[in-house]
């Protein structure tokens, strides 16, 4: 028992010895959301999404008024209308109902994967500048306020400004105000192309 003792101590004084040498480091914080959208690559990263994402968004606001002008038009000449017109008016708002829907969710999941891959290109690259940034300024430990919480934090420690610099500096971005050319997007076909 008193060996394992010895042992359990000579192991713990071994483990601390490294953990005494680090205590000298410094801790930063950052939060690499709000880095990474400060970036002059992040801003035109977000700007090109916006730009390339306008047209569907302007033709899904076309399907949206011509399903309310249809519903306007039956809803107005309703009782007037034969049973065959009140039927192609319900089949014209459904049809598009579909294709607004079917669009839409295409437009939310083609924008998320978007995102998703311009946040995960940005990441590695602000990892990089995060990396020799602590590695330059004797940081043993860089926390990410926003995955970790952090209660307290001094303002000298808090390395968000410094990072989105160097970024900046490390991954210049030519003409980063200028917007992007929004993408060509073909119309979704009319309804008397979908299948039924």
């Amino acid at each position: 028992m008193k060996n394992r003792l010895s042992t359990l101590t000579v192991f713990l004084a071994i483990l601390a010895v490294p953990l005494a040498a680090h205590a000298q480091g410094k801790i930063g914080v950052i939060d690499a959301n709000s880095a990474l959208a400060a970036t002059a690559e992040g801003k035109k990263a977000s700007n090109d999404l916006k730009q390339k994402y306008i047209p569907r968004q302007q033709e899904l606001q076309r399907l949206q008024q011509e399903m309310q002008a249809l519903q306007e038009q039956l809803n107005k000449a309703g009782a007037a209308l034969s049973e065959e017109e009140q039927a192609r008016l319900t089949r014209q708002i459904e049809d598009k109902q579909k294709i607004y829907t079917r669009s839409s969710d295409d437009l939310k999941t083609d924008a998320t994967a978007d995102q998703s891959e311009a946040v995960r290109r940005l990441s590695q690259k602000m990892l990089h500048v995060i990396g020799e940034y602590a590695q330059q300024n004797g940081f043993v430990l860089v926390i990410d306020r926003v995955q970790i919480p952090v209660y307290y934090a001094a303002k000298d420690i808090d390395i968000t400004e410094e990072i989105v610099k160097r970024y900046n500096d490390a991954y210049p971005v030519a003409d980063a105000g200028a917007p992007a050319k929004p993408a060509a997007h073909t119309a979704p076909p009319s309804p008397a192309a979908q299948p039924k």
